[in-house]
């Protein structure tokens, strides 16, 4: 099927430099994943080698690295890349300081370009390689070309709580919203107007998307971002299912559907599955189900639990829904249940729990068995007051 999107990369290749403001020849040091692919599939760094008006000089590897094989948190070191040759600079190393490109790493490069695909939830990472890319950029007089992309799960739903300052960290950088309904372009021009991540920014937008379009009505190829993204489904869960990495259940690692199934050796799944249907949350159906995580959390023991199945994608709401799911599987045995206490996202003073839901007292809420309505109202003003915010920085229409 033909492409009824033209992302950044594709308007790119099409329109060369100009496309970007760029003379010929530019150096250019390229952000990029296995998803930073063309309309044929065709990766990025092997279009820019190619392209008469670019010298492609470095790659850099966001978290899971260029070619996405590193799984969450591992650090990633990758002196070359074996498909184009070129040195790579990993931005996912030991510690925060190896988030940032150094002032050596762009010094012989004329401008920083970021392909990244996103999935559009607050946690993911790859929106904070951007950041972090945008400040060294600054710093070291670089323009910055977003090529934008799709979010997959549309560009219109906004859902959950707005960070907080005190929750910042890798998984949360700016008061956004966990589900913010903005494509990885926008979020750079937000950064830089309204969080005074200050460069010369220069963003490729798409052709032909709408804010409505969910993946799979671009035409486009989804190729997975990351090793436990494999479709638009897991990106559609993925604003509630990643709250499951706060926890001590398991969001079902190296099966073909992480997040989609969550477990743990000693929950009752029927019984789960029971306790959410009855709470007729829209969109979404709960089927009791067994499966074994090839690593991490509970790694090759039978895990009993549920598959998230969503039905109408159009009202079905990831972070309410799991918020619910954790509620209810902690209401089952709060002494088996618990929260993840050890290091997360280079933070140790905080439960990776609460990063994630990135404000104070909804994880008491869920302790205290609210109902889902009364934490969907805790934050019904934090939405209200990053509406007009994110209305400034739309690239598209509906």
């Amino acid at each position: 099927m033909a492409a009824m999107v033209r992302t950044g990369l594709d308007r790119l290749m099409r329109e060369g430099a100009a496309a970007a403001g760029l003379p010929r020849g530019a150096r250019v040091g390229l952000i990029a994943h296995p998803a930073s692919v063309d309309a044929r599939a065709r990766h990025a760094a092997d279009l820019l080698a190619g392209h008469a008006d670019f010298r492609l000089a470095r790659l850099f590897g966001p978290e899971h690295g260029i070619r996405g094989e590193a799984q969450d948190m591992e650090a990633v070191a990758e002196p070359a890349d074996r498909a184009t040759g070129l040195p790579v600079v990993s931005l996912y190393g030991d510690g925060e300081a190896s988030l940032k490109p150094s002032p050596a790493h762009l010094a012989d490069l004329d401008v920083l370009v970021h392909d990244l695909q996103d999935v559009g939830s607050r946690y993911y990472t790859f929106v904070y390689t951007l950041a972090y890319a945008m400040e060294a950029a600054a710093e070291a007089g670089l323009p910055v070309v977003v090529l934008d992309r799709p979010n997959p799960i549309d560009g219109l739903t906004v859902e959950g709580p707005v960070l907080e300052p005190a929750f910042r960290s890798f998984v949360g950088r700016y008061p956004l919203p966990v589900r913010h309904g903005l494509t990885t372009g926008e979020l750079a021009v937000l950064f830089r107007d309204a969080f005074d991540v200050r460069c010369d920014l220069r963003v490729v937008a798409m052709e032909g998307w709408r804010r409505a379009d969910h993946f799979e009505e671009t035409g486009l190829p989804w190729v997975a971002p990351s090793p436990n993204m494999p479709t638009p489904e897991t990106a559609r869960v993925y604003p509630g299912g990643c709250l499951v990495e706060g926890t001590n259940l398991s969001e079902a690692r190296g099966t073909t559907r992480p997040f989609e199934l969550v477990g743990a050796p000693w929950l009752d799944g029927p019984a789960l599955a029971r306790a959410l249907t009855g709470e007729e949350l829209p969109g979404v159906l709960f089927r009791a189900a067994s499966f074994r995580p090839e690593f991490q959390k509970h790694a090759k023991k039978s895990c009993q639990g549920l598959q998230v199945h969503v039905g109408d994608r159009r009202t079905f709401r990831p972070f309410a829904t799991y918020l619910a799911l954790l509620r209810e599987a902690r209401k089952q045995d709060t002494l088996a249940f618990d929260w993840r206490r050890d290091a997360y996202e280079f933070v140790r003073d905080r439960l990776a729990i609460d990063l994630l839901l990135g404000r104070a007292g909804l994880r008491e809420m869920v302790e205290e068995g609210a109902s889902t309505s009364e934490m969907e109202a805790s934050w019904a003003e934090d939405l209200a007051a990053f509406a007009p915010l994110r209305s400034r920085v739309l690239l598209y229409g509906a």
